[in-house]
């Protein structure tokens, strides 16, 4: 019996030894194992560390400089109403997955918070050097430009290229963006002086959106009308020939029209291009390069842009494509914008018909021209200022109804939000009175003074 009880205690010994030099393996394994990164959760199974979350990754810098506010990209919702029918609820899903700050958050947390809220929010300011390029390009036929391109020929050449892809179907207060710009394309032509010559291109209005019809999309451009003098009849009709559809061609479509262009010989001829667009380049070509090669031609045209509600990608592009000719690009958001810019088209083929009749441009009245377009261009400024505020203030209520941020982050926030409003009115004093003071000059200078000011906004 006495055996049997130490055989016993002896098995027991041996098996609570195991059992402790595995668990003590175990603990060792679980020191020695590498740690995964875990991201907590709050209870609504939202990320709670800022740092994890891709919302707050390679977001655009707050301004802190005139420089950077004329060249700050516009946000995902510039230009909008957040609360408004159809926009609140988008506004609404794109930040219900962000994390919400922390109850005790660090200034690091605030300014990346504070940083993607504008990346929503901003809006898009005019370089004040665009305004010195419309100055100039009003000036057609005065005697203070030095530039062919801006003297007065023989002929005048127009051709507009119209964006049809797919994108151009998004809606502006009840319409679609390519209903507006038909609109707008229609009543500019229809008021030209007859004997200029009128072109019409529209490209990517055939297929659809699908990768499947990228090619043939890609390859849909077609002069619909021109070059010839306007046909009213004709000229809608064309203009009715095609709707939003599918993929953005500009490198392909300004191929097209350098080799339409070709016989005209800056020489003799004035040429002007106005291309319109709501995106980028999407079928794999380099407008930048081609816009290039097509001014530095014999043709040598003036290529003005207009950015049809574009995003801060294309924005970049197309700014880039108008520089190459030394055109204009102009952001707009409805038809009243886009008609505006046709208007000034209007105003110099009106010139250039009195040009023919040996009319003189009076100088000193386009100064006072030019107080006007800086009076614009102020109020232009301060509306898309205050109109920023407002709606950084209604995306933070937003993220408060969704229990993201209370109320105290919600003044801390609106503090960084302030504090750019003051930033951008000080940028608006700083160039309007440069504006001013250089207006006085002859153009040439003018242009040349805010150039080098700014000369890096666009770089």
């Amino acid at each position: 019996m006495r055996i049997k009880t130490i055989i016993l205690f002896l098995t027991v010994s041996l098996l609570l030894i195991g059992c402790s030099e595995n668990d003590n393996n175990s603990d060792a394994k679980k020191n020695s194992a590498p740690k995964e990164k875990v991201e907590e959760k709050d209870n609504q199974g939202q990320l709670s560390s800022l740092s994890d979350s891709r919302y707050f990754e390679e977001l655009p810098d707050i301004p802190q400089n005139t420089l950077e506010v004329i060249n700050q990209p516009p946000g995902k919702f510039a230009n909008k109403t957040v609360f408004q029918e159809g926009v609140t609820e988008i506004v609404n899903s794109e930040i219900e997955d962000i994390p919400p700050l922390p109850d005790n958050p660090s200034e690091e947390d605030y300014n990346k918070y504070f940083r993607y809220i504008y990346s929503l929010g901003a809006n898009d300011f005019q370089n004040p050097e665009d305004l010195v390029k419309k100055w100039e390009f009003s000036m057609f036929g005065s005697p203070y430009l030095q530039d062919p391109k801006y003297q007065f020929k023989e002929n005048y050449n127009v051709e507009i290229i119209l964006d049809s892809s797919g994108s151009m179907g998004a809606k502006v207060g009840g319409k679609t963006q390519m209903e507006l710009a038909k609109e707008a394309i229609s009543e500019f032509v229809s008021t030209l002086p007859e004997e200029v010559n009128i072109s019409l291109r529209v490209y990517g209005h055939k297929g659809t959106g699908h990768e499947k019809d990228k090619e043939k999309s890609c390859s849909a451009i077609e002069q619909v009308y021109g070059f010839k003098n306007y046909q009213s009849e004709e000229f809608n009709k064309a203009l009715d020939h095609f709707q939003p559809s599918g993929w953005t061609p500009i490198a392909d479509s300004l191929k097209e029209s350098f080799a339409s262009f070709k016989k005209y010989d800056q020489k003799t001829n004035t040429n002007l291009i106005y291309l319109v667009s709501d995106g980028i380049e999407t079928c794999d070509g380099d407008p930048v390069k081609v816009a290039e090669e097509f001014a530095d031609s014999n043709v040598s045209p003036i290529i003005n842009v207009i950015g049809f509600n574009v995003d801060a990608k294309a924005q970049k592009q197309l700014v880039k494509v108008s520089e190459a000719s030394n055109g204009i690009y102009t952001t707009v958001g409805n038809k009243e914008q886009l008609s505006t810019e046709f208007d000034r088209a209007q105003e110099i083929l009106l010139r250039w018909e009195e040009w023919k009749g040996n009319a003189m441009i009076d100088a000193e009245s386009k100064r006072l021209d030019n107080n006007l377009d800086i009076m614009k261009y102020s109020n232009d400024w301060n509306f898309s200022k205050d109109e920023q505020m407002i709606r950084i203030s209604e995306i933070l209520s937003l993220l408060r109804e969704q229990k993201k941020i209370n109320l105290n982050h919600e003044k801390e926030l609106k503090k960084r939000s302030t504090k750019v409003s003051k930033l951008i009115e000080k940028s608006h004093n700083e160039i309007l009175s440069d504006m001013k003071e250089t207006n006085k000059k002859e153009i040439e200078t003018l242009k040349e003074a805010i150039k080098n000011k700014y000369n890096s906004a666009a770089e």
